[in-house]
């Protein structure tokens, strides 16, 4: 058995709650047949509370954070050109659209959340799976939400300290809170949390349609110096171009996080697709305009040399209302920030109750219907990774990292058109896609290899540490008694403290 015993998981079924214990702690009265949680005739398992519109925010709000605002020059640096970085960020665009078509497909014949988790899972098995989880639970989503926490903490205590850097401190002390904060309120309703995404994915998307606008007005005044010689210095060497689309993608990622919550969205077989069909090229088309904006306004010099090309372009363009800029960036990192927290912390509840983390995290609170223990759980790993002095040191190994286990998802793609080509796919790309996807994934994954060989290095043996955790956590079948008391013990402490239980089965 795994992380636990079958009479621990079977001590946390729902059914095995004493009824006047849940009305006693959830406060609230059950009506005739309904089931304790609130769950009503379903049972205690999350609901299907997520729209088309949810979708659309949580793809959009994900994708769009701090990297638009803050960091364009990526692109510009590995591709050398204006022209060259145009073309990135178009193909960029199209390509997070095909990979976004091969999940919908495997979306919708696998329905489960947890994304590249089920899909790997299903595809090649459970240790590829286990190692996509143990990389994306310690290195890839708690590091990214880090980063954004910090982000949103700088733009927001920079007005207070105007011509200096805010300090340390300061910064780290409002990213914790921050990321408690929307952590509180994923805990508390999932429509909260939705509402809060619908609301800052809006507000994003106003602050990049005024970028837009104020570089169009500008080009239409005959700003038109920095566009010439728009191709001069491009740089065609294949390292630097799969360099380049690194950059390009690490804007686009988040793509694949409405997948994370198949089974919370209403009517995933249509609203997945179509959430994905309005939101890449909705985004692809704000990018690319987005950094046509700043072409226009800023030179190459200036935005190789920014920090933050948005608050350079505010403060060149917008005057008075220059400061509208860093509140922007801030709004877009909290709308980021929530659509993190609520996607990923799926992904940890359904590896737990596969068995591959402990029985704790796959517990769901009777009342709120929401994953609180996983929450909690990619909360305090978060706050770990804050103290870190240098946490943006971990952004160089998780672009390689990513894109090989996304890679191993498309493979997934291909090997189940061959090894279930009767399975039911109620969406089926054309198979051209998953082949060009799988094509360029490769080109992305082996290239950087000659140009920056360290960090790929670090990047697989971060992958090849999980491989011994595997083997004593879950291979290992006879346990000492002393671990599997003190599992039981942690997971039923954790269990009555958030009044929680383990989700009853869709087939019950």
């Amino acid at each position: 058995m795994v992380f636990s015993t079958p009479e621990e998981r079977q001590a946390l079924k729902p059914h095995l709650v004493k009824r006047s214990s849940v009305r006693k702690n959830s406060g609230k009265s059950v009506p005739n047949g309904e089931t304790e949680g609130g769950g009503g005739g379903d049972g205690v398992r999350m609901r299907k509370e997520l729209g088309l519109v949810d979708g659309v925010a949580i793809i959009v709000g994900v994708i769009i954070g701090a990297g638009i605002f803050v960091s364009p020059k990526g692109v510009l640096q590995s591709s050398g050109s204006v022209l060259f970085s145009l073309i990135v960020w178009v193909f960029s665009g199209l390509l997070s659209m095909i990979g976004a078509l091969c999940y919908a497909e495997l979306g919708t014949m696998i329905p489960k959340s947890g994304g590249d988790y089920a899909y790997i899972g299903e595809a090649f098995g459970s240790l590829p799976a286990f190692l996509y989880l143990w990389v994306a639970l310690f290195i890839i989503v708690p590091t990214g939400n880090a980063i954004t926490a910090l982000t949103f903490a700088q733009y927001i205590l920079q007005p207070a300290w105007p011509t200096c850097t805010p300090p340390y401190a300061a910064v780290r002390l409002l990213a914790a809170l921050i990321t408690c904060f929307l952590t509180a309120i994923n805990c508390k309703n999932v429509k909260w949390a939705t509402r809060v995404q619908d609301a800052f994915t809006a507000t994003k998307i106003l602050a990049l349609v005024v970028i837009i606008i104020a570089g169009l007005v500008a080009l239409a005044i005959g700003e038109t110096n920095n566009l010439s010689n728009i191709n001069q210095d491009a740089n065609w060497d294949p390292g630097y171009i799969a360099l380049s689309f690194y950059s390009g993608l690490f804007s686009y990622a988040g793509w694949n996080y409405l997948n994370f919550v198949t089974e919370e969205l209403k009517d995933p077989y249509k609203n997945l697709p179509r959430a994905i069909g309005i939101s890449m090229p909705m985004v692809t088309i704000i990018y690319v305009l987005a950094n046509l904006a700043y072409f226009i306004v800023l030179t190459k010099e200036e935005i190789l040399s920014s920090n933050a090309v948005a608050v350079t372009f505010g403060d060149r363009l917008l005057g008075v209302m220059s400061w509208t800029m860093p509140f922007f960036v801030a709004c877009s990192t909290f709308g980021a920030l929530n659509g993190a927290i609520f996607a990923s912390s799926r992904l940890f509840f359904v590896g737990a109750r596969q068995g591959h983390l402990p029985t704790a995290i796959s517990l769901i609170n009777v009342d709120s219907l929401t994953p609180v223990p996983s929450l909690i759980f990619l909360c305090i790993v978060t706050l770990v990774l804050l103290i870190i002095e240098d946490v943006y040191v971990l952004i160089n190994y998780l672009a390689f990292v990513e894109a090989l286990f996304t890679l191993l998802s498309v493979s997934g793609l291909l090997w189940l058109r061959i090894k279930r080509p009767k399975a039911d796919r109620p969406i089926k790309v054309n198979i051209i896609f998953p082949i060009i996807f799988f094509i360029i994934c490769t080109f992305l994954v082996t290239l950087p290899c000659y140009v920056r060989p360290w960090e790929v290095g670090v990047g697989l043996v971060i992958i090849a540490s999980g491989v011994p955790v595997y083997l004593v956590c879950i291979k290992w079948k006879n346990k000492p008694q002393w671990i599997t008391k003190a599992s039981y013990t942690i997971n039923m402490l954790c269990a009555k403290t958030f009044m929680c239980v383990m989700e009853e089965d869709q087939s019950s």
